[in-house]
């Protein structure tokens, strides 16, 4: 096979979803309606086989594989691709039975039952010999099979609880092991953790258990590494699957990722896979407006691309709801549209569902997909989905090697947001690290600025503007590479309880590190409720509304900007920018309502002469997102509003699908997106 090209990425736009023909083996009208029904939603590629390991090793050693290939063969015969997955997500019966030690144990020490999914032990020798065995079997079967594009490892790593993870002896063997190779020595790890705090010095390395209620829960360098080790356990656990399929085969790999899932560092993970996926389940609907919804949901779209700084496939949606949230509700008519294609926009090539047929049993019978359980294609979401892939169809060979360039990047960081949100001071276990982020994101996304989203081990030289939101720690060489960045003439912008920690989540001594960058001396930090204790900055004769915290800092080389005006704040810098070098520094002081980082922004990115390319006036809740190639730029402009809203183009541009060329006052359908390109 040729090297795997990302940009391209299967050369087409896959549209399909999870196919699991393993419920309905006995029911070969259904598997027979369903190949009928694919091509009739124009769908090109399924992914196949994720829970089916109980039918492809019914017991132990005993493998079926005919039912699959004959799956695979007909989809191929139809022009629908595969997905291969691993099936390592949920164990079979049998396997759990004889092998119980596979099963994980909880931080009580309690061997789990069998049951649910993602159920068992990474770091179990029998799990994973069981695993890379069929793993093997699978790649020697359809390596080299030609309707076989990827393979699919396992399903959702880290699993449906956001603090899962094994505790039993062989993952506290495996911790010890991970610390020894990280500290050498007791002393470099007492002196990170800061263990002559409440006499807790580690005199053996056998002492050392992962963090639980039932022992030590409140030491910071404990919980931090022993997140860095889950992340690392579960790595290995896929390098082992990725080299498994990959025995007999030389297709590229991926997995799906989560939403800013908390327990797995996703940069990591991103440099083992060929490409990334995600899985994507905003909650439509249940809001005021959808605005903010689309907003986080754009951010960790962005995120995905920049893992790889590449297009990435979106491997799981719904096309109409789900079942395992507090309120299900339904996609309004174009909201699958264009929640679909907001994917694509931000650099996916494919738009993909859990799941293809509705199941008639267990917990997820009622979750949505695209043939439901009676009417088969006369139904609204089938519709929808007819119509969309229609769209892929006729927009694919366009779509397909562009991706977005952007100027401006953010800074996210897992170990940071492992390290800040168990922080005890500020809003103590109350910090949500995610909403902070995206609420720093969220006036970009109005602007239609495309973002990338790194960690701080990435290099910043691609970007004029690097805005770094609550940054509670720097990791090694972190300061120096934001330093070269402003000297060079990036502008630089970051905000309170930022620099406070290092890679140990140690104070810093002294001084904040980017101190002279910033041109600030930082010294106390207030949270308040703002029913009881309300503030307001004043910036270019602009009053803003203040949140829950307040720094109070001290200017040595920059300029003031905005002043807190009330309380024994007063007069305290709010805002401040720094020249450093070509470039400059801002530092915010105060969290900030949305009004003052738009005001903010606006300013900075014009300054920086970035601009989102689309000649036009925007009105909230109508954003861009930019695709280019070296011949054309292709505007995604999407409309999240529920009414229908106007946009004033100052350049003539042409709707790629109908051909139409679009002058002056365009009139956007609620929740539609048109994808433009401006003609020459």
């Amino acid at each position: 096979m040729e090297k795997f090209d990302q940009l391209k990425m299967f050369n087409t736009l896959l549209h399909g979803g999870d196919y699991n023909p393993d419920q309905w083996l006995d029911h070969p009208e259904v598997l027979k309606e369903d190949i009928e029904l694919m091509k009739k939603a124009h769908i090109n590629c399924v992914s196949l086989a994720i829970f089916a390991w109980a039918k492809l090793e019914p017991e132990e050693n005993v493998y079926d594989f005919k039912w699959l290939k004959d799956i695979i063969d007909n989809l191929y015969a139809n022009g629908i691709y595969t997905l291969l997955a691993t099936p390592s997500g949920a164990m079979p019966a049998w396997l759990a039975t004889k092998y119980p030690e596979c099963l994980e144990v909880t931080e009580q020490g309690l061997r789990r039952y069998y049951g649910e999914r993602h159920n068992f032990c990474h770091s179990s020798p029998v799990y994973q010999e069981k695993v890379k065995a069929i793993d093997e079997k699978l790649s020697q079967c359809f390596g080299k099979h030609p309707g076989v594009i990827a393979w699919h490892i396992s399903n959702e790593f880290g699993g449906d609880d956001q603090d899962s993870q094994c505790h039993c002896e062989l993952c506290q063997i495996a911790f010890r092991k991970w610390l020894k190779d990280k500290y050498q020595t007791l002393d470099n790890l007492n002196h990170a953790w800061w263990n002559n705090f409440w006499s807790h010095t580690i005199t053996d390395w056998d002492q050392i258990h992962s963090p639980s209620m039932q022992g030590e829960h409140e030491l910071h360098g404990l919980k931090l590494d022993w997140k860095r080790f889950t992340s690392y356990q579960k790595l290995q656990f896929a390098k082992m699957e990725i080299q498994a399929v990959k025995k007999y085969s030389d297709l590229p790999v991926t997995t799906n990722m989560m939403t800013f899932f908390k327990p797995l560092d996703y940069y990591q993970w991103g440099k083992e896979f060929d490409f990334v996926s995600w899985d994507s389940y905003p909650e439509w609907h249940l809001e005021e407006d959808e605005l903010s919804v689309a907003s986080r949901n754009a951010c960790f779209h962005q995120l995905i691309r920049s893992i790889k700084k590449a297009p990435f496939l979106l491997m799981e949606s719904t096309p109409s709801m789900v079942n395992w949230k507090p309120i299900n509700t339904l996609k309004r008519p174009n909201m699958h549209e264009l929640s679909s294609l907001q994917a694509i926009a931000c650099g996916s090539n494919s738009v993909q569902y859990f799941q293809w047929r509705k199941g008639r049993g267990s917990s997820e019978k009622f979750h949505g997909a695209v043939v439901d359980h009676r009417n088969h294609d006369n139904t609204r979401v089938f519709n929808d989905v007819k119509k969309l892939g229609e769209r892929l169809v006729n927009t694919s060979d366009q779509i397909i090697g562009t991706i977005n360039k952007p100027e401006v990047c953010m800074i996210y960081d897992w170990d940071n947001r492992w390290a800040l949100e168990d922080v005890q001071g500020l809003e103590r276990g109350n910090i949500n690290y995610d909403l902070l982020f995206n609420h720093y994101y969220r006036p970009l996304w109005d602007m239609g600025i495309d973002t990338d989203i790194v960690d701080m081990t990435y290099d910043l030289d691609d970007y004029k503007v690097v805005i770094a939101p609550f940054n509670y720690m720097y990791k090694p060489g972190y300061a120096d590479k934001v330093r070269k960045f402003v000297k060079n003439g990036g502008i630089y912008i970051t905000n309170c309880f930022s620099g406070e920690v290092d890679e140990n989540d140690l104070c810093f001594m002294d001084h904040h590190p980017l101190s002279d960058v910033l041109g600030i001396n930082t010294e106390e930090i207030d949270t308040v409720d703002v029913r009881y204790w309300p503030n307001e900055i004043e910036f270019d004769d602009h009053s803003f509304n203040v949140k829950n915290i307040r720094a109070l800092i001290h200017t040595t080389t920059a300029k003031v900007l905005a002043s807190y005006k009330q309380d024994f704040y007063q007069g305290y810098p709010a805002l401040t920018v720094n020249e450093y070098g070509q470039g400059k520094a801002y530092f915010i002081a105060s969290h900030n309502d949305l009004d003052f980082l738009s005001y903010l922004y606006q300013k900075i990115l014009k300054q920086a002469n970035i601009t989102n390319h689309f000649d036009a006036k925007l009105t909230l809740g109508v954003t861009i997102n930019t695709r280019k190639d070296q011949e054309k730029e292709l505007f995604f402009v999407q409309n999240f509003n529920r009414n229908k809203a106007e946009i004033y183009l100052n350049s003539s541009y042409e709707n790629i699908e109908t051909k139409q060329i679009l002058q002056h006052q365009v009139t956007l359908e609620p929740f539609e997106c048109m994808i433009l390109k401006k003609t020459k």
